[in-house]
């Protein structure tokens, strides 16, 4: 089975259990998710089924909307509810004006330090599992974006927010430094991903969505229609003859209007050969063959 599926995913399972629960539900062994929400976090997890994970590196600087809830107080160690109290709670002494104040100093391209509790890589190894062996974990600042940073209400200690943020950005480590801001501490209590890129909660397919499909051996109605996806790259018809030359990895003509340096390659109906590279004019090289 080929394709991208939008999943929604419930608060409780890793991105790990997620991609073992698609595997289970339509039998194909590979699949892959375009970007880790932690096991607290619910909503928007594209994931890349069968010869379509090739096409996973197209898909990394998507930008990400959430909606959440940061409770101040005290922080943890993981910036998230999950973790532990790192001091003794303390009240919170400002108005949601003043912290809508400190939180637009979150907003721009900024250096942000992950939380040592990630999936960051140190050295080929997950932050958390040397956080968790009581390692040292070396973690570096990295470059973000934060389009939007919104404290949209303030209910006791608890404000709700949106966000809209660069891949890579981490809505943990914000809750955390606002936190240290406000002179009280927090940490992110709940979190829900309402868009990764183009994929937008209202085509996320909910757990038992998936298991009643799998069910009735609909799974592959779940899918995204093809020529729906990647739409920012061209889309070219390849013909009978181009394909095959195609699939051997030959460059062929495929007249198309736009000089963009990438293309989508489709057969004469909705399937998806593959991406192709322009090399001159219409000469277009397979760079991922999806066929």
């Amino acid at each position: 089975m080929n394709g991208l599926l939008v999943f929604d995913k419930p608060p409780g399972l890793t991105s790990h259990d997620v991609v073992s629960l698609v595997r289970r539900a339509t039998g194909e062994r590979s699949v892959g998710h375009l970007g880790t929400l932690d096991p607290m976090a619910t909503g928007v997890l594209p994931l890349l089924l069968g010869r379509w994970t090739r096409l996973a590196q197209f898909f990394g600087a998507a930008a990400k909307q959430y909606e959440g809830a940061i409770r101040f107080g005290w922080a943890t160690d993981t910036y998230d509810a999950e973790g532990e109290a790192t001091g003794e709670p303390q009240p919170l002494a400002v108005s949601l004006g003043e912290l809508r104040e400190l939180a637009a100093r979150f907003h721009g391209t900024l250096d942000q330090v992950p939380p040592v509790f990630s999936a960051k890589k140190i050295g080929g190894v997950p932050a958390y599992k040397l956080a968790r062996a009581g390692k040292d974990v070396p973690v570096k600042p990295a470059s973000i974006t934060i389009h939007n940073f919104e404290l949209t209400g303030l209910v006791g200690e608890t404000a709700s927010f949106t966000m809209h943020v660069s891949a890579g950005g981490y809505v943990r480590s914000v809750a955390h430094e606002l936190g240290q801001l406000s002179g009280c501490g927090a940490h992110l209590s709940a979190l829900r991903r309402v868009q990764a890129g183009p994929f937008g909660i209202a085509e996320a397919v909910t757990k038992d969505c998936l298991i009643a499909a799998a069910n009735a051996g609909t799974t592959a109605d779940l899918l995204l229609h093809p020529r729906t996806v990647l739409p920012e790259l061209p889309a070219v018809t390849a013909d009978e003859a181009a394909q095959g030359k195609l699939r051997n990895g030959m460059a062929v003509n495929l007249p198309e209007f736009s000089q963009a340096p990438l293309v989508r390659i489709f057969g004469t109906g909705h399937q998806l050969l593959g991406i192709g590279k322009r090399v001159a004019g219409t000469l277009i090289q397979p760079l991922v063959n999806l066929a």
